[in-house]
């Protein structure tokens, strides 16, 4: 019986790191994308992890990443890579004409993340990095609320938290702490979703003026274990984030307008994979006597049948299909996105390394 779906997207895998492990499974809920192959350093490890994460029996296991890439089979690959080889194997996968799904922090710098884009748009394939909760339905449900001039109305702050700890053996085996692999530390890791969270908030319009706070934490290899920012715009907006390997889970969004106030408490991943809630309020007074406010926040949960990351697979595949199928364009959002990030990622970073001093935001 004839269809007219598309055929599923075929993912490559390069390497095997713990986070592979979520996105995979990803693929697999994604009702248009299939896993085909997956590459590590070796061959062993390749298959075992392709067993034990429930792969098509078809996928094929490599022992290198470049085997993956010059597999024809694979259309897309996904790059959860140490941030320090994302520059290499991002443009290798461009060059080989397969779309990327990359990991964040997507790279050590602006410089870096400007010749992954570079070799995108050259070889006309879709770049997209893995920030999963873009793609939960309750991030466009909360936007709805930022967008209501009546409910929420100017946007003047917005603070967001992202830590957790992990305990001493993250703190000395992670290679979010290695200097050679993830330099950026917790500023590349929980840094990179409070100030995409903030940039959200903001309508990605950029901020002018960014400034770390004093004091850093960091380890003995001098990697960020924790920092925090002050964002400030032309039009007086204001943002702060706070981001750590030391402190106890927390992920929250607080956003404050003239007329209401959003927050919400698992931004990063939703204590549930199935719902995802967010508080309002709007237009509140004290109430009489001052014993209460009115109205009362409300709660709103917004519930999905595929998990964020399944959303975040079946979103980037679906254009990847609209490229092969149909001959689309590659869709720009994405990257720019990803761009505006990273360049609020660097500014943060020069205001450490110089000794806390504000930086101008250039794009």
């Amino acid at each position: 019986m004839a269809t007219d779906e598309p055929p599923p997207v075929r993912f490559g895998i390069l390497g095997c790191a713990n986070i592979a492990r979520k996105v995979s499974r990803a693929m697999i809920l994604s009702p248009n994308s299939t896993i085909v192959a997956i590459g590590s350093r070796s061959l062993e490890k390749a298959a075992n992890f392709a067993k034990n994460n429930g792969f098509p029996a078809s996928a094929r296991a490599y022992g290198s990443y470049d085997a993956v890439l010059d597999d024809s089979d694979v259309d897309a690959v996904y790059i959860p890579l140490p941030t320090s080889l994302h520059l290499h194997w991002a443009v290798a996968a461009a060059q080989k004409k397969k779309h990327i799904l990359l990991e964040k922090p997507v790279a050590l710098n602006i410089k870096e993340l400007d010749l992954i884009l570079e070799a995108c748009e050259s070889n006309g394939v879709q770049f997209m990095d893995a920030t999963m909760w873009m793609h939960h339905p309750r991030t466009s449900k909360m936007k709805e609320f930022l967008y209501d001039s009546q409910r929420f109305g100017q946007l003047k702050t917005v603070h967001s938290i992202f830590s957790y700890n992990s305990g001493d053996d993250f703190l000395r085996n992670d290679i979010r702490v290695k200097p050679d692999l993830d330099a950026l530390g917790a500023l590349g890791d929980t840094g990179w979703y409070c100030i995409r969270a903030i940039l959200w908030a903001a309508d990605y319009e950029l901020p002018k003026i960014v400034t770390a706070l004093p004091d850093a934490e960091y380890n003995e290899a001098g990697v960020i274990l924790s920092c925090a920012a002050y964002l400030h715009w032309d039009d007086g907006k204001r943002a702060t984030f706070y981001c750590s390997f030391l402190s106890n889970l927390t992920m929250d969004i607080s956003v404050l307008g003239a007329n209401g106030y959003l927050r919400v408490h698992d931004f990063v991943i939703p204590f549930q994979e199935n719902v995802g809630p967010f508080y309002v309020t709007a237009n509140t007074k004290f109430s009489e006597l001052s014993i209460g406010i009115d109205p009362a926040p409300s709660e709103h949960k917004i519930n999905t049948d595929l998990p964020q990351e399944a959303l975040m697979v079946k979103e980037f595949s679906g254009l990847v299909s609209g490229i092969k199928e149909h001959g689309s364009g590659t869709e720009k959002k994405w990257p720019t996105m990803s761009r505006k990030t990273q360049v609020v990622v660097d500014a943060v970073k020069a205001s450490i390394d110089k000794g806390f001093v504000p930086i101008e935001v250039a794009y």
